[in-house]
C-alpha cells in the first residue's frame, strides 16, 4: 500500500533570477518503510522533505499522501491534515521551553481538544515506549540533548501519524545519543509500522533505514537497499557519498557497533 507518492515534482525559487531546487522527482514509499534521503549540501534534500511535509508547495508535480493531495486542501483543512496525519522531528528538537516535557509531548492532542484522561494515558504509554517516564515533569533545560530528542519523537508519534518525517534528527547529538535515537526510530518503525522518511547527512544514521535515496543538484541520483548486513549497507552508503562528493567529515571508515 502506497503511503507517499511524488509525481514529477519540481521546485523553482525566485522570479527574475530563478533557481531550480528540485527537478522532476518521482518517488513511491510503501506503508511501513523506513527511507533515508541523502545528498551533498545544497542538493535539495531538505527542500524535498519540506515539499513532502506540506510546508512548501511544489512548483509543478503532485504529492499524494495516502492517495490524497494535501495541497488541494484549503488552509484550515491543510493545517488539520498536517496535525493529524504527519509527525515531525527536527534537528533542534523544537520543544517549547515554557512547557514541561510531558506538556510538549501531548501538544498535538491538546491542539485537537482531546480529553485530559485520554491524553494522560497516551502520554504514559508513549513515554514508557521511549523510556522517558522519569523526565515528563522536567523542563526542557533540565534534560540532555538525547532526552530532548526522545521527547520530540514522542510528540511526533503520540497521535499515531500516517507518516513520520525527520530532518537531521541526530545532527545535534553526540555519537552515543545519536545511536540511541536511531535505534529508537528503528524500533518504532518495526513495532508500530509507521512509515518514516528521514533526511540525514550521517551515513551511520542512514544505515538504519530500509533504503536510501540519493539526490544531487535537485535530481534523483541513486537508490540502494539494505540487505542482511547493516555494515555492508553502511559501506555502500559511504561509496555513493564518496562518488557524489559528500562532505569531508562524512567520509571516513568506521565499524558499526
Amino acid at each position: 500500500m502506497e503511503i507517499l507518492k511524488l509525481k514529477h515534482i519540481s521546485k523553482i525559487y525566485g522570479d527574475k533570477v530563478q533557481y531550480s531546487a528540485l527537478k522532476d522527482i518521482n518517488l513511491t514509499i510503501e506503508k511501513g518503510e523506513f527511507v533515508g534521503i541523502m545528498g551533498p549540501s545544497g542538493s535539495g534534500k531538505t527542500t524535498l522533505l519540506n515539499v513532502i511535509s506540506t510546508i512548501d508547495p511544489p512548483t509543478s508535480g503532485e504529492v499524494l499522501i495516502n492517495g490524497e493531495n494535501p495541497y488541494r486542501l484549503e488552509s484550515s483543512k491543510l493545517a488539520l491534515f498536517r496535525r493529524s496525519k504527519l509527525g515531525f522531528v527536527f534537528q533542534d528538537f523544537n520543544l517549547i521551553d515554557s512547557l514541561t516535557i510531558g506538556e510538549n509531548i501531548v501538544l498535538p492532542l491538546t491542539l485537537d481538544g482531546h480529553r485530559v484522561s485520554a491524553m494522560n494515558k497516551k502520554l504514559k504509554d508513549t513515554a514508557a515506549r521511549l523510556n522517558i517516564e522519569n523526565i515528563i515533569n522536567k523542563r526542557t533545560f533540565e534534560v540532555s540533548g538525547g532526552q530532548a530528542q526522545r521527547a520530540a519523537i514522542a510528540r511526533a508519534i503520540i497521535h499515531s501519524p500516517l507518516l513520520l518525517l525527520a530532518d537531521e534528527p541526530t545532527g545535534n547529538l553526540d555519537s552515543k545519543a545519536a545511536k540511541d535515537v536511531m535505534e529508537l526510530f528503528e524500533s518504532i518503525n518495526r513495532e508500530t509500522g509507521v512509515t518514516t522518511v528521514m533526511v540525514t547527512h550521517d551515513p551511520r544514521s542512514a544505515s538504519y533505514c530500509h533504503r536510501v535515496i540519493f539526490i544531487k543538484d535537485g535530481q534523483f541520483f541513486n537508490e540502494i537497499h539494505c540487505g542482511e548486513s547493516r555494515q555492508q549497507f553502511y559501506q555502500q552508503i559511504m561509496d555513493v557519498l564518496s562518488f557524489l562528493g559528500g562532505e569531508e567529515n562524512d567520509l571516513y571508515p568506521i565499524r558499526l557497533k
